[in-house]
């Protein structure tokens, strides 16, 4: 007898996340994550305004205790080398041996290549090769990386790191967006607290959950999916819709926002494939062009994107229909009005047109950005991802 089985079903699932710790003022609990990593000495990076915001720091420096080295609050959403570089300077400086990022998603970036920068011997040559190719290499013998996000991006367990540079600040003679990726980037521990989530702003704060909603909503659709996804990701997505319409309310459910995110995220990041998609390329396209924020780009972009994945394949239309609660005769119509009212909800532009620095002009570029973007290798078989395509949904969009 043999077993009775789908030869499409057949995956593997490579997968070695972060330890993951959850709870109410879980952040007092930073040191002892420190210890079993052996950090005495550690380097908090976090932005400007993280940094220096007692209801954030503060918490964060209680709990680290005798383990924090120093905090270096310098980091900007551009995400540049000169800053990372003077971070690993500072990292020197305090002879620290570990990191902790704080923050959102572009502290966490700059962590990342903080942390393969003071791993380099020659970290000159290292700068020279970011110069020439747009990527950081990443050596062996990482220091250890603790992450606490503020923010509900799902940015956290994470094989890569977006960086840039420009003449203007040194090291480049054109400018520079690239970034460093490698499986050992992936951090050592995770630390997720909704206290600090509630500190951040909730304009930033809903922009980057529309961002984590659709790590979720990706990880369904996309050709690398898998059974472990579905399960997180359907989970996540349950616990997202009804938490993230509270955010703009008078009582904010972070703790619900902040587990649905951590689930919608679980195996995105791998280091043989990534369920991001087109929602994400279109995010990478826009930005490239426009300065927004990922979220509020995804909130325009989304169900249209959407619309053209389940005009030209079944798109997994009744999974998502199942894990966002939808109960319509058309599950995929009923999955794109879902999407946007949570974008609704979170009180997001439903237009390119209404986002400020999108010009209609640049819709060709970028839909060329976009088709380029490696993300597009996961959108499923059938679906047109050329630049002329992606243009017609950008179309839509504004």
């Amino acid at each position: 007898m043999h077993a009775r089985e789908d030869p499409e079903t057949r995956f593997r699932f490579d997968y070695r996340p972060a330890a993951i710790r959850y709870g109410q003022d879980e952040v007092r609990e930073l040191g002892d994550e420190l210890a079993r990593l052996g950090v005495s000495n550690a380097l908090v990076v976090a932005g400007t305004t993280t940094g220096t915001t007692p209801a954030v720091i503060d918490p964060v420096r209680e709990g680290a205790g005798e383990r924090l080295g120093g905090v270096f609050a310098e980091t900007t959403p551009e995400k540049r080398l000169d800053t990372a570089l003077a971070g690993a300077a500072r990292y020197d400086d305090r002879g620290c041996d570990g990191i902790v990022a704080l923050g959102g998603g572009s502290s966490l970036d700059v962590a990342a290549a903080i942390r393969a920068l003071v791993a380099h011997d020659e970290r000159e040559e290292a700068v020279a090769a970011f110069a020439d190719t747009g990527r950081l290499p990443v050596p062996k013998g990482l220091p250890p990386l603790v992450v606490v996000p503020t923010t509900l991006a799902g940015a956290d367990l994470s094989l890569g790191a977006g960086l840039t540079a420009t003449p203007a600040n040194g090291h480049v003679e054109t400018p520079v967006d690239g970034g460093l990726s490698a499986p050992g980037l992936m951090p050592d521990a995770a630390v997720y607290d909704p206290e600090l989530v509630a500190t951040t702003p909730t304009r930033v704060l809903c922009a980057s959950a529309m961002n984590g909603f659709d790590k979720g909503v990706e990880s369904l659709y996309a050709r690398t999916a898998t059974p472990i996804t579905d399960g997180t990701a359907a989970r996540g997505l349950a616990l997202l819709r009804d938490a993230l319409p509270t955010l703009r309310g008078d009582d904010p459910d972070y703790g619900r926002a902040l587990r649905g995110t951590i689930l919608v995220q679980y195996g995105v990041a791998r280091p043989d494939g990534s369920t991001l998609a087109l929602i994400h390329a279109f995010g990478h396209g826009l930005t490239a062009h426009a300065p927004m924020q990922q979220g509020v780009a995804h909130g325009a972009v989304a169900p249209h994107a959407l619309a053209h994945l389940f005009a030209e394949v079944d798109g997994r239309r009744e999974l998502l229909a199942d894990a966002l609660g939808v109960d319509a005769d058309d599950p995929a119509e009923g999955v794109v009005a879902a999407v946007a009212s949570v974008r609704d909800a979170l009180g997001l532009p439903a237009r390119l047109r209404d986002v400020d620095g999108v010009e209609r002009a640049a819709l060709p570029d970028i839909a060329a950005t976009t088709a380029a973007d490696a993300l597009v290798e996961n959108v499923p078989a059938g679906v047109a991802v050329d630049a002329d395509a992606l243009e017609g949904v950008l179309d839509a969009a504004w």
